[in-house]
């Protein structure tokens, strides 16, 4: 579901991750912080099956999930985007070398 979630925010950033277009797109945002809830609960319930399981951004996706769910108020669209750029790729790779 993690790789399904990854897909979908691809999907709707297109090649371009402007962060004038997310920002100022509505359900844009809302759609993408829905597969960060997503991703991040798969990632908690992997951290609780088994915890060595390496993915180099558990934490941070994890903490961006909890950010999501309990701060609706205080979700900084510069840390969402900034965490798509930076981590979801490795995310991406990390979870499709599970998969194989």
């Amino acid at each position: 579901m993690p790789k399904e979630s990854i897909d979908s925010i691809e999907n709707y950033l297109g090649d371009k991750k402007n962060f004038n277009v997310y920002q100022s797109n509505k359900m844009l945002r809302r759609a993408v912080e829905r597969e960060f809830e997503i991703i991040g609960e798969a990632m908690n319930r992997i951290a609780q099956i088994d915890d060595k399981i390496n993915i180099s951004t558990k934490k941070q996706i994890i903490s961006m999930r909890n950010r999501v769910i309990h701060g609706y108020d205080k979700i900084d669209d510069a840390i969402v985007l900034g965490t798509i750029i930076r981590h979801l790729p490795i995310l991406k790779k990390e979870i499709q070398s599970l998969i194989d």
